[in-house]
């Protein structure tokens, strides 16, 4: 059976701005609930340094031509206390981070936060974790930045060891632990599904075989679906895997109208493509409706997207 295609949205818990009004953020994450959003996702950043072009370069995970939102004096909320809110606050839809910097955090410590997050929640979790692009958070956590593949690897075979196994034994060069007992178990069968942010490589193929075919493109991929996924399904199969059952996000803008609202036809006029090239989710970014049209707006805009994805699969 076809998988329906999803949408999600992003939700600032990001400002400039010392009097940002994060309560309607809240707002807007219950008007996406009830307007049938299926996912809303936030971004991360523990700290920062002061040399924000290193965002721009592609070479230590950057993208080229991209600006960080904020500068380094930025309020950044963090992404799973604000996901709890959020929770607390919704019904259905579900939560997840477009990315974590998950190997910042100690593993069994993030394990216990997201399980904890995912039994609240009703199951309502996702995990979307990469490497990120900046030297100074590793820094500032006492990690090697030159080593946080293998970091965020270390994080995740962690995470997965407490959620799944009863009486948890883990062993690498990082870490060992032998009887080990977490609980309670996160909600979702096999734990919080991982979503894994990063170009065409053998290094995030290998990533996306070991802990969930659910890929967050980046760089040159996020706009070149139809080269990308191809492209990482051989990547897959070349390190072993088997990537029939390819999880892809796909990206589109949000367009405003002449009122200042969402132009809903401008916004999902790109959608048909992206879910004909292979995504099964597409995460929309920009600039939200005005609070009290946002119920009304998104729900034009999911009903849009469903009557044009559902066509192209």
């Amino acid at each position: 059976m076809t998988r329906a295609p999803e949408i999600s949205l992003y939700l600032r818990n990001f400002s400039d701005d010392p009097a940002f009004d994060w309560a309607a953020t809240l707002d807007m994450a219950r008007a996406m609930d009830a307007a049938g959003v299926d996912r809303v996702v936030v971004s991360d950043h523990l700290v920062f340094g002061e040399n924000l072009d290193a965002y721009a370069d592609p070479t230590i995970g950057g993208t080229a031509g991209g600006k960080q939102p904020t500068g380094p004096d930025g309020f950044w909320l963090d992404p799973l206390i604000y996901l709890t809110t959020v929770a607390a606050t919704t019904t259905r839809i579900r939560l997840g981070t477009a990315i974590l910097l998950a190997a910042l955090r100690r593993p069994a410590a993030l394990a216990k936060q997201l399980a904890t997050m995912d039994v609240m929640s009703g199951g309502r979790i996702d995990l979307g974790v990469g490497v990120g692009w900046q030297r100074e958070e590793y820094e500032a956590a006492g990690l090697s930045f030159e080593d946080r593949g293998r970091l965020l690897d270390h994080t995740l075979e962690v995470c997965q060891a407490l959620w799944t196994q009863q009486r948890a034994t883990y062993d690498s060069p990082e870490l060992t632990f032998d009887g080990i007992h977490q609980m309670p178990k996160p909600v979702q069968p096999g734990g919080i599904p991982i979503w894994v942010s990063g170009t065409v490589n053998k290094r995030v193929a290998r990533r996306l075989s070991k802990f969930g075919y659910r890929w967050i493109p980046w760089g040159p991929a996020i706009t070149d679906l139809q080269g990308a996924i191809p492209a990482m399904k051989q990547a897959i199969r070349d390190v072993g895997g088997d990537p029939a059952g390819l999880q892809v996000q796909g990206t589109a803008l949000l367009r405003r109208d002449a009122e200042g609202g969402i132009d809903v036809d401008a916004s999902v006029a790109p959608v048909g493509h992206l879910v004909a090239c292979g995504a099964t989710e597409v995460r929309f970014t920009g600039p939200l409706p005005r609070p009290e049209t946002a119920v009304e707006q998104l729900s034009d805009l999911v009903a849009a997207f469903r009557e044009i994805a559902h066509g192209a699969v």
